[in-house]
């Protein structure tokens, strides 16, 4: 992708993303101020973990179904050159993990687990189950690695094309209260993973979208999304998306700083 694509994009929200003093709905001023703009610190057990994957020089064989690289097409590459390209930062992590412990979850649903960092910070609510999906086969081993050195025991790992293990696995759950999507990167798939994660919704879920600005086609699919007929408020952080599925909410649009 360009640099003057990035650049494009982030004066975009820049220009447009306000901070509490603007936000006059309750609910949306209580979520932001005491969910996203919290500070909380980072949890040291995974970070020290990300610390390990960030200096590991082990290669490792990476099939790709959607998101690729930003960088190489090789299919074999260090897991530090993964790590420091596909793992979220800390500073999203904790937010999600903050949304976490606000909403309490039972039922979550990660599309995209890389090496689990992520996949970790959205498991501290002991109560809760992880499925976490990962396509590349050899990145799911070191995923599970990474969930043995931390002892995550809630954590249901699901190899493969998501194409063809979401489905089956949405099939046996009853319900999903909370969505991270970090898969494809495409308009159609991803669009795709939406309407099946939405076909499991109550209104009480959530759906979290990241990189929704990262291409042109995420763009997209992050500006189709948000007009669901489903999606009452949808929230946008520049890298991610917050959706809520509560009609009891005015429809509502929001661009904020973070």
């Amino acid at each position: 992708m360009s640099p003057f694509f990035k650049i494009k994009t982030y004066l975009n929200y820049w220009l447009d993303a306000v901070d509490e003093h603007s936000l006059h709905a309750p609910f949306l001023f209580d979520f932001y101020t005491n969910t996203i703009r919290r500070e909380t610190g980072e949890l040291i057990a995974i970070e020290n973990l990300r610390k390990k994957l960030l200096k590991d020089e082990r290669t490792i064989e990476v099939t790709d179904f959607g998101k690729g690289s930003k960088h190489t097409n090789a299919s074999t590459r260090k897991i530090s050159e993964i790590a420091e390209t596909s793992l979220t930062p800390a500073k999203h992590a904790s937010l999600y993990h903050r949304i976490i412990m606000a909403r309490k979850p039972k039922t979550i649903v990660e599309l995209g687990t890389s090496f689990g960092i992520n996949t970790l910070y959205l498991a501290q609510y002991p109560e809760s189950t992880v499925y976490t999906f990962e396509g590349a086969d050899r990145i799911a081993d070191v995923a599970e690695l990474s969930f043995e050195f931390a002892g995550a025991k809630n954590i249901e790992l699901i190899r493969g094309n998501i194409d063809q293990t979401l489905y089956s696995t949405l099939s046996r759950i009853p319900k999903v209260d909370l969505a991270f999507m970090d898969a494809n990167h495409r308009l159609e798939p991803t669009l795709r993973y939406f309407e099946l994660l939405l076909s499991k919704s109550h209104h009480k879920s959530m759906v979290l979208v990241d990189d929704i600005h990262d291409t042109p086609e995420m763009e997209q699919a992050w500006k189709q999304i948000r007009k669901n007929p489903l999606v009452y408020v949808s929230i946008d952080l520049f890298r991610c998306g917050i959706l809520f599925l509560d009609p009891s909410l005015n429809k509502q649009h929001v661009v904020l700083r973070f």
